[in-house]
């Protein structure tokens, strides 16, 4: 694509279609990719990038969310929507 430009036209609903020309030659543009846009307001342009999901993960939160979790007992076999709801009010 080296600076080669390609005009598109965006539908009703804010579509439009990469051509096959800028998919053959950039690896990941397949069907079902997750990709990232960034509006560039301030250089009036739009820019897609692959899609990166988060490296990082605060393990410490993930581990006392699981004992707090593991530690739950409900009335019986438990109620599961009742700790769902408890939980969602106390993070607020």
């Amino acid at each position: 694509m080296n600076g080669q430009q390609i005009n598109v036209i965006i539908r009703q609903r804010g579509q439009f279609t990469l051509p096959d020309a800028i998919r053959e030659k950039i690896n990941w543009l397949t069907p079902g990719s997750v990709v990232t846009i960034n509006a560039e307001a301030n250089k009036n342009k739009v820019v897609l990038s692959p899609y990166s999901a988060r490296k990082t993960l605060d393990w410490d939160k993930l581990w006392k969310d699981l004992k707090r979790v593991r530690a739950y007992r409900g009335k019986g076999r438990g109620n599961l929507s009742a700790f769902i709801d408890e939980d969602r009010q106390t993070r607020r």
